[in-house]
Formats: C-alpha cells, sequence, structure tokens
C-alpha cells in the first residue's frame, strides 16, 4: 500500500499536523498537532461509519462495529501514515527522535489523524473533500479487514452483550489441554459473573476462546428468542 500526501493550500497548516509537541515544548514559536489530531479522529470515525454503512448494506451493527474499530485504530492509521512517508516528515524533539519516534505507532498513528484534521481545514471544512481523500485507503486494506474482524466478531459481540446486560466483560479461562507438543488442543470456558456461558476447543488458546464465545452467545441470542 502507498499512497500521497493530500494537497494542502496552506502550507502552515501542514507544517503544524506534522509538529509534535516535543519540537513545540523546543521551540514554542511553532503550534503542535494535538488539536488537530483531535479532529482528525473524529472525522476518520464518522467517514469510515459511513464507508463501511454503504459498502456492507448486508451486515448488521454488531458486525460493522468491530470492523470500523479495527479500520481506524492506532495500528491501522500508523500503517496509513508509514504508506505515506510520514515518519521522517514529522518534526519531534531529538530526545523523541532517539527513542524510536519516527517509528513509533502511537506518534504515527496521531499524525495521520492531525494531517487529516488539517487536510479539512484546509479545504474550508468540506467533508467530501477529506471523503475522496480517505476512501481509497479505506478501499485498500477492508477487505482484509473484513476477514480478520469475522473471525473475532464474536468475542465482540459476546462482549456487547455482557456490558449490555451486567457492565462487565466475560472472562476467559483454559480449563483444560490434551493432544501432543504439535497437536495441542486447549478448551476455553467463557464467564459472566461467575457463570460459565459458553465452553469451545481450539489449536490456539486465542481460537478456543472464540469458540467459547460464539457458543455463549448462540446461547444468549437462542434463549432472548425462547420468550
Amino acid at each position: 500500500m502507498t499512497g500521497q500526501l493530500p494537497r494542502f493550500q496552506s502550507p502552515a497548516l501542514l507544517q503544524q499536523a506534522l509538529t509534535h509537541k516535543s519540537y513545540s515544548n523546543e521551540f514554542p514559536k511553532f503550534a503542535h498537532n494535538e488539536r488537530l489530531e483531535f479532529l482528525g479522529d473524529a472525522i476518520l470515525t464518522f467517514l469510515c461509519g459511513d464507508f463501511l454503512y454503504k459498502r456492507y448494506p448486508a451486515k448488521s451493527e454488531g458486525e460493522l462495529t468491530p470492523l470500523r474499530a479495527a479500520l481506524v485504530d492506532a495500528k491501522q492509521l500508523a500503517e496509513f501514515a508509514r504508506s505515506l512517508n510520514l515518519g521522517p516528515q514529522i518534526r519531534m524533539s531529538r530526545g523523541v527522535e532517539g527513542s524510536g519516534g519516527r517509528t513509533n505507532l502511537r506518534l504515527l498513528s496521531s499524525a495521520f489523524e492531525a494531517l487529516i484534521g488539517a487536510y479539512f481545514l484546509d479545504n474550508d471544512s468540506d467533508i467530501e473533500a477529506v471523503r475522496a481523500y480517505i476512501t481509497p485507503l479505506f478501499e485498500s486494506v477492508v477487505e482484509q479487514l473484513a476477514a480478520s474482524a469475522h473471525q473475532v466478531n464474536y468475542k465482540s459481540r459476546f462482549q456487547e452483550w455482557a456490558l449490555a446486560n451486567f457492565g462487565e466483560i466475560p472472562e476467559y479461562t483454559i480449563i483444560g489441554q490434551s493432544g501432543p507438543d504439535h497437536a495441542r488442543q486447549f478448551t476455553a470456558a467463557v464467564a459472566v459473573q461467575g457463570r460459565v456461558y459458553g465452553k469451545g476447543q481450539g489449536r490456539r488458546k486465542q481460537d478456543a476462546e472464540k469458540e467459547a464465545a460464539k457458543v455463549a452467545l448462540l446461547k444468549v441470542i437462542s434463549s432472548q428468542r425462547s420468550y
């Protein structure tokens, strides 16, 4: 995935988007990008939701929510930043740079959010200009993320159910394992408030937990429908 920086009418806005707070601390006359980051985060969340809503008309809220989270989380935004080669362009203090700032996931993702916020302002708050820029980036990764999101969907949805009904996050426990080292089989249980809602098996602990979440979610859905 490769990309190009959007074209700015105001070089000052682009410069601010690529200025880390540590640089402003050393050179106070230069504004840093934290406010732009705040704005860009809100814009990205909205445009991502709109993009997914239109692209996947058959997907439920429970399916779209984890996909939206994956598309605008720090890891993915940092990947967008790398595709634009933002790291070498960010102004930061020598101390931050020396500690790996130019490859830091959080710093890169924040710079990308600031870039989007700045581009929005540079276009007189025209959301369509930002949409035209960000949509190809979303398109370049959404199918891969959709496949991954589908794998963790049951855990995400069961967590949503647990939070909505009990205000608690489910607890996963590995309750058994069997088989030789090269073909280990794990058994996981998922509980809420001490009550086990599902058990599952898998070659990896994570897979066993996902299967347990699937069993639990289908169980509570079936129970709700029976009333």
